[in-house]
C-alpha cells in the first residue's frame, strides 16, 4: 500500500493524467478526417490502467480507516471510479468509447480533489456489514442513474441534431438513436432497481434518520425514485421517448444529486459537520 502522502498524491496526479490524456485522445481523433488505428484498443487497456491505479488510491483511504470513508471528496472519487468501471465494461460489447470524452474528465477532477485528503481519522466511525451494504448499493445506483444522466445528455443532443439534419462529428460516432435510448432505459432500470433495496436497507439499519441528519436526503432519494419509476411506468404504458424521457430523467437525477451530494457538500464543506 501507498507508503506516504507524497506518493498518494503522485499517483493521484498520474491517475488523472492518463483520464486526461485518454480523453483529449478521443477527441483529437474525433477532429481528424481519418482515426487512429485501434482506437477502441487503446481506449480500454488505457481505461483499465487508470481504473487499476483510481481503486488503489481509494483501497489506499479504506486501509487507513479499516471502514467505507464517507467524506464528500472521497465519496466523489468513490462514484466517478464506478461509473468509469461501468463504462468500461459496457465498451467492451457497445462502440460507446466515444462517450470517455465526457466520463473521463469527471473522473480525473474527482481524483484530483481528493488529494491530500486521505488521512487516518481519529474519530472515524465503525460500520457493520448491513449499514456498508447500503452505502454499496447507494454507490452503485447512483453511478449507474449518472450515467443515465450522461445518456439523456447525449440522447438530447443526438436527436435535435439529427432533427435538423446537422449532426456533429460526436453524434455521428455515436450509437444509433434507438440504441442509445434503449440503454438509457436499461441503465434507469437497473439504477432504480439499486435504488429501491438502498432505500430499503437505509429504512433498516438507520436508527434514526431524523438525529443523524438525513432527513432531507430520504425525502430527496425517495422523490427520485418517484420520478425514475413514474419514467418507466410512462415508456412502458404510454411510450415515452425522446425529449420527454430526457426532461424526467434530469429531474429525477437533480433530485438523487441533491441527496447525495447537496447534503454532504452543506454539511461538511460549508458548516463543517461530520
Amino acid at each position: 500500500m501507498l507508503s506516504s502522502l507524497i506518493s498518494f498524491n503522485s499517483l493521484s496526479a498520474l491517475t488523472a493524467l492518463i483520464y486526461f490524456v485518454v480523453a483529449g485522445f478521443m477527441v483529437s481523433n474525433l477532429i481528424k478526417e481519418k482515426q487512429t488505428n485501434n482506437l477502441r484498443q487503446i481506449v480500454l487497456s488505457s481505461a483499465f490502467v487508470a481504473i487499476c491505479l483510481h481503486a488503489l488510491l481509494l483501497a489506499h483511504s479504506y486501509q487507513l480507516n479499516h471502514v467505507i470513508t464517507n467524506d464528500f471528496f472521497s465519496m466523489l472519487s468513490l462514484v466517478f471510479l464506478v461509473i468509469t468501471v461501468l463504462f468500461t465494461v459496457s465498451a467492451f460489447t457497445q462502440s460507446i468509447e466515444t462517450l470517455a470524452i465526457i466520463v473521463f474528465p469527471f473522473s480525473a477532477i474527482a481524483v484530483l480533489l481528493n488529494i491530500g485528503n486521505p488521512v487516518q481519522t481519529s474519530n472515524a466511525v465503525s460500520l457493520d456489514g448491513a449499514l456498508q451494504t447500503h452505502i454499496v448499493l447507494s454507490i452503485l445506483s447512483y453511478s449507474l442513474l449518472t450515467i443515465a444522466a450522461f445518456q439523456a445528455v447525449f440522447l438530447s443532443i443526438q436527436e435535435k441534431q439529427l432533427h435538423n439534419r446537422q449532426p456533429s462529428r460526436l453524434i455521428n460516432h455515436l450509437p444509433p438513436l434507438q440504441v442509445m435510448e434503449v440503454l438509457l432505459f436499461r441503465v434507469v432500470s437497473l439504477g432504480l432497481f439499486l435504488l429501491t433495496f438502498a432505500l430499503a436497507t437505509g429504512f433498516i439499519f438507520l436508527d434514526d434518520i431524523f438525529a443523524q441528519h438525513l432527513a432531507h436526503k430520504t425525502f430527496l432519494s425517495i422523490l427520485a425514485w418517484l420520478v425514475f419509476a413514474t419514467l418507466l411506468w410512462g415508456r412502458h404504458f404510454l411510450g415515452w421517448r425522446g425529449q420527454k424521457a430526457v426532461k424526467w430523467t434530469y429531474g429525477g437525477y437533480f433530485s438523487l444529486m441533491l441527496a447525495y451530494f447537496g447534503s454532504k457538500f452543506v454539511l461538511q464543506l460549508i458548516l463543517n459537520q461530520s
